[in-house]
């Protein structure tokens, strides 16, 4: 079988889709288009991606030949060889070039997933993954940017980021811990490594982890099939914001190579109004400053056309000053430190296309440190280090033209220490070291079955065996319908389960004055998703999702302590529209709505707090000859607040409604450089972004990149 397949890239703020056009793959050896019958040709760049190429991925014929879109690296767990020419090479091309491939084709997507790849989010500005997060449908992310603190939220489909997996390179990343030690904050992950962010959903949890309840996030890391390619960035900007990248990557005979370098800081002490959190006695921002360093290096080495073995690493430091909500001024730092190692080997087994054999061995690592005075004359410290050993062997089996087997094993041995010190008389009682760990290992299995030639089904199961906890049985489904060439209706359910953190069960944090409870249950229930995927004309695409979970046991804190409070039930829909106006100008539409209600409890009926009921983004851009401009409009319907302590208001009260007016522009200079500007909120008003922390007036940044 052959089609035709154009590889997606992103063109605005807040877009997974606009903007295409596939780059030549530039594979060494020409034997291998003879044999899996891939062949290039040239023609006119296109713009606005297809809906067969945003639902399918690509079929398993393109093994270290072509680059992955929106879920291969997730529905495949492949982490394919990504062979592409420079920038330049691909400016110069006149034309969209074309991949002809021939193989049996991957089985469709039964829930929505995206894609956005490095170029675009350069295009759009951000510089950590929750700003490339935080305009994806489902996400409402509802604090990103100047002031950006770990205590607000992060929520996918109303669940946290706790309650999310998130992947490097296809191996877990982040730690279990409690959010408001640090936990995976992906403000810290900077965007100057990464090649692509891909999300996925439903079925995912089989594959990935029962903790999935709203999706699987997999960060990928750079990797440049070219002789040699150098990067460059540097910008500044309002209140302090420096951001510097620079970066190497290339290919040597059978091995390619990447590394690189980034850091941003900020001193974010911005004006802000009376009753803001930490508003210092000038009227400004207070303890708000950010650094963040990231490192990444990427080596693969294709030992022949059906083996390959990769080695990556990143690492990330975070020093920064944590944002309350309460009084007095809140004046703790925080230190962060992440590594993460990995090793996997890929191989084609069994003489064909249609078997593919993964091992992957990782090690990750946060360390975090927070400390601060007390009342201004006492003292409080609470340190943590997480570490994590991961093991995954999966095996991906066309065993029919109708049926598709992957199945596997997951080993994760997780490791904690803990030390917490508070000078406070009543509370030095509590002062102690901890030592845990724990090991869960899981069998996982996912069929999919191809009852007709347009309906597909999937049914998977995932086994856990926890020593801390009992084991459990996760059970998932997934279904598509191909109506029409144009037309797909999909529909998943997943059973979802997460332990809670080994800090959350054992060690007092300081900074709060939170009591740990060894008695804790982990968080149960199901999520699902039912939707529908269109396309109204060549250039008019829709993806539609109805979303929903329910969570037993949900973790919170009580009277001071982390307690079980019960049931929490959410709904929502989400959707996403892409249009190609003209082949230079595209326009997107992404809007979430979120109803996560508390069930039970002292706050029985109340949404669940800063989660916003409503979170849009509209955009427009143009795009020729390497002169870009783009504006996009975000909103953000306001959200609950959480222990607020200003008088006379509650936790019971919202924030207001705002929107936000943001222009960019990259204007070349000459070949390879290019001046970049952003200017954000263009309306010049300060206002409540979450639960007091507020937005900067009009702020801009400005800078030159460069790539050779």
């Amino acid at each position: 079988m052959k089609r035709r397949l154009l590889l997606p890239t992103v063109f605005l703020h807040g877009s997974i889709l606009l903007g295409t056009s596939a780059q030549a793959v530039a594979m060494p050896v020409a034997a291998n288009e003879e044999r899996t019958g891939l062949r290039q040709t040239v023609n006119k760049p296109q713009t606005i991606l297809r809906l067969k190429e945003f639902d399918r991925p690509l079929t398993r014929a393109v093994w270290l030949l072509a680059k992955p879109t929106v879920s291969t690296a997730i529905s495949q767990s492949l982490q394919l060889d990504e062979q592409t020419p420079s920038g330049n090479e691909a400016e110069e091309d006149e034309a969209e070039e074309e991949i002809v491939v021939e193989g049996k084709k991957a089985p469709a997507n039964t829930a929505p997933t995206y894609t956005i790849t490095g170029e675009e989010i350069d295009k759009q500005g951000a510089t950590s993954v929750t700003d490339v997060l935080q305009s994806l449908p489902g996400f409402a992310i509802n604090d990103a940017g100047f002031g950006a603190d770990i205590h607000t939220g992060f929520y996918y489909r109303g669940t946290t980021t706790n309650q999310n997996t998130f992947l490097l390179n296809g191996r877990p990343t982040g730690s279990n811990v409690n959010t408001y030690h640090g936990a995976t904050d992906l403000n810290t992950f900077l965007t100057g490594g990464i090649d692509r962010i891909e999300l996925s959903s439903g079925t995912a949890s089989t594959l990935y982890g029962s903790e999935a309840f709203g999706g699987v996030v997999n960060i990928l890391t750079k990797e440049e099939i070219a002789p040699i390619k150098l990067s460059a960035l540097a910008q500044g900007g309002s209140y302090g914001q420096q951001n510097y990248r620079a970066g190497v990557a290339g290919t040597l005979n059978a091995l390619s190579y990447a590394i690189g370098y980034e850091r941003f800081q900020a001193d974010n002490d911005y004006p802000v109004p009376r009753g803001a959190a930490n508003r210092g006695p000038d009227g400004r921002l207070f303890n708000g400053d950010t650094k963040f360093d990231n490192y990444f290096g990427r080596l693969t080495y294709r030992v022949d056309s059906r083996h390959t073995l990769r080695l990556d690493a990143y690492a990330n430091t975070s020093r920064k000053g944590l944002l309350y909500f309460g009084f007095p001024l809140q004046r703790d730092r925080l230190e962060h430190d992440g590594l993460n190692i990995g090793l996997s080997w890929n191989a084609l087994i069994g003489g064909s296309d249609d078997s593919i054999l993964t091992a992957t061995i990782g090690y990750n690592r946060d360390n975090f440190n927070t400390f601060g005075p007390t009342q201004s004359v006492f003292f409080r410290r609470g340190t943590l280090e997480s570490q994590g050993l991961t093991a995954r062997v999966e095996h991906n089996w066309q065993i029919l033209t109708f049926y598709n087997l992957r199945y596997g094993l997951d080993l994760r041995s997780e490791f904690f220490e803990g030390e917490t010190l508070s000078t406070v008389p009543s509370l030095t009682r509590f002062n102690a070291a901890e030592k845990r760990d724990r090991t869960n290992t899981a069998l996982f299995v996912l069929n999919t079955f191809k009852i007709l030639a347009n309906v597909q089904l999937e049914l998977g199961l995932r086994q856990n065996f926890n020593t801390e906890y009992d084991s459990s049985t996760n059970p998932s489904v997934g279904t598509r319908w191909d109506i029409t060439p144009n037309i797909a209706l999909r529909g998943s359910w997943v059973s979802v389960r997460r332990n809670p953190g080994l800090d959350q069960l054992y060690l007092f944090d300081t900074v709060h004055n939170w009591l740990p409870n060894p008695d804790l249950k982990p968080e149960t229930g199901s999520a699902w998703t039912a939707g529908i995927d269109f396309k109204v004309t060549s250039g008019l695409s829709a993806q539609l999702t109805y979303f929903g979970n329910r969570l037993e046991n949900r973790l919170s804190v009580v009277g001071g302590r982390w307690q079980n409070i019960g049931l929490v039930n959410t709904n929502g829909f989400e959707a996403g529209v892409r249009w190609e106006l003209t082949p230079q100008l595209s326009a997107l539409f992404n809007y979430t709505y979120t109803d996560a209600r508390i069930e039970s409890g002292v706050e029985q009926g109340l949404q669940l707090s800063t989660i916003p009921f409503s979170v849009a983004q509209i955009g427009i851009g143009y795009d020729w000859n390497g002169w870009q401009l783009n504006f996009y409009a975000n909103y953000n319907s306001g959200s609950r607040r959480a222990l607020f302590a200003e008088t006379g208001v509650d936790t019971r009260s919202f924030s207001s409604s705002w929107l936000n007016l943001d222009l960019n522009a990259r204007i070349p200079i000459v070949q390879n450089v290019a001046f970049l500007v952003y200017l954000e909120n263009l309306a010049d008003v300060s206002y409540e972004r979450v639960n007091r922390i507020y937005q900067p007036g009009l702020t801009f940044r400005v800078g030159l990149s460069a790539a050779f």
